[in-house]
């Protein structure tokens, strides 16, 4: 890796500009992100992930949202539609055995999926527990409403994206299960005790501790800090997701282009990086607002590199299985699929 800044970055449309091009090379992002407006057939998906790698001179992660449900990047008839974490947690309050490996087998798909375009990272499990009345935001991209059930699917779904040789990034750490409003319009603010999120919010994200990538809510605690949202809080991001959950791995913010932050596209950069945030992430790709974004981030150093360093050296390899075999028995399971 050459020295890249700390922030993954999309991209405006199917393929680079020669200004996107340029812009990559002297500013080395540490990795891209994919959106639909990306996407339009296999091959044009295998050049565009070649070209991003290729403006930054290695063989930087390129993460996309293929969670399956309403949030799957890569559609028909591109890729199947895939079930949503909910009709997967359906399977698990039936047979919890059979849930799980419900969520494997749709991961190790996802691998498969993904691997043959260069994609290598997939922003997976969603492991929010929402409670009753909170935004759809989050809604039936839920395994369940109790942490029990989002734990044992979430572990499941790290498991089957790295059989396959695709790392995860958990999300959205520590909980956007409690938000009332829409993140990517609002911010949402949580109001109640610190108990409450320690029994029911944070402990699917206690259970993957372990995992190399994780990513922020942009959800204010008042118990915690009332001033700022997760994503930019010394105090969530040092007290809770380091401390009390003991995650080490590399931290992304959730979208800085959502409109729950506030300030400058700038501002927002320099807030996270300030707040403890490994990474920024920009996805929206308008390059008014990437240049602000790459003037407020620097390079990767410190803990932040070393952390960076581990998930470059932690991909795993893909474990040979029968792409068929796994193909068909998930859909034994889901025969809409």
């Amino acid at each position: 890796m050459t020295e890249s800044k700390a922030m993954i970055l999309g991209c405006s449309g199917l393929s680079l500009t020669p200004e996107e091009k340029a812009f990559y090379a002297g500013e080395r992002p540490w990795g891209f992100i994919l959106f639909g407006r990306n996407i339009s057939e296999p091959q044009q998906i295998s050049d565009l992930v070649a070209e991003m790698r290729e403006s930054v001179g290695w063989h930087a992660p390129v993460l996309i949202d293929q969670e399956g449900g309403r949030v799957q990047r890569i559609r028909p008839p591109i890729l199947p539609h895939y079930p949503s974490g909910q009709q997967l947690g359906d399977l698990y309050r039936e047979n919890p055995e059979k849930g799980k490996r419900a969520a494997w087998l749709m991961s190790r798909l996802h691998a498969f999926d993904l691997s043959k375009f260069g994609i290598n990272v997939d922003c997976l499990p969603v492991l929010d527990v929402p409670v009753e009345g909170s935004s759809n935001v989050i809604g039936n991209r839920a395994y369940g409403m109790d942490p029990q059930t989002v734990t044992d699917m979430g572990i499941a779904a790290s498991e089957g994206l790295n059989a396959g040789g695709v790392l995860s990034v958990m999300k959205h750490m520590p909980g956007h299960g409690r938000g009332f409003a829409d993140s990517h319009h609002e911010l949402p603010v949580v109001r109640v005790s610190r108990e409450e999120l320690e029994a029911h919010d944070f402990p699917p994200f206690i259970a993957m501790k372990d995992e190399l990538m994780a990513m922020t809510c942009h959800l204010v605690f008042t118990a915690i800090d009332p001033d700022n949202p997760a994503t930019t809080s010394r105090k969530v991001i040092d007290g809770i997701i380091r401390e009390h959950i003991g995650f080490k791995g590399l931290l992304l913010s959730d979208d800085s282009s959502m409109n729950a932050l506030s300030g400058t596209l700038g501002e927002r950069a320099a807030n996270i990086i300030a707040g403890g945030c490994d990474i920024v992430l920009h996805c929206n790709g308008h390059m008014d607002e990437m240049l602000e974004v790459v003037a407020n981030v620097p390079l990767l150093q410190g803990g932040a590199l070393e952390r960076a360093k581990r998930v470059e050296q932690g991909f795993p390899t893909a474990d040979g299985a029968d792409e068929a075999a796994i193909r068909a028995e998930f859909n034994a399971m889901f025969a809409t699929v």
